[in-house]
């Protein structure tokens, strides 16, 4: 059997000032569905309260993403560190993969590696 084509599925719900599109019927379509991969971003990442955002709305919407999805890879540069928002959407034992950059702190290269799944360190372009 062939594997399916890839889809966008557009949710629906209100766009934040992210341009994030968050809400009741956003959250609804996403409980819905399964996701094999999921790349998501965030406002801030800590040890202790995870993944993290200001916007409530947008925190409920990123936990049905991290709960319908199977994978969770999430991209986010080392400015993102020690930073928590208001609102926690994931605990870093849930992400499978931490995309970050080389300025990530060593310190918390060590706190996530022994949480995450997998961190990957992206280089810069040698040209």
């Amino acid at each position: 059997m062939a594997p399916a084509a890839a889809s966008v599925v557009l949710t629906g719900g209100v766009r934040t000032p992210s341009e994030a599109l968050v809400g009741p019927i956003a959250d609804l379509a996403i409980r819905s569905l399964h996701f094999d991969l999921l790349f998501l971003g965030c406002h801030g990442i800590d040890p202790s309260a995870g993944l993290t955002t200001p916007n409530l709305a947008e925190s409920e919407t990123n936990r049905a993403f991290v709960r319908s999805a199977r994978r969770v890879i999430v991209v986010a540069d080392h400015t993102k560190w020690g930073i928590v928002g208001l609102s926690s959407f994931a605990d870093l034992d849930e992400v499978d993969t931490l995309v970050t950059d080389e300025q990530f702190p060593a310190e918390a290269r060590t706190l996530v590696t022994d949480r995450v799944g997998r961190l990957v360190i992206a280089g810069r372009d040698a040209s």
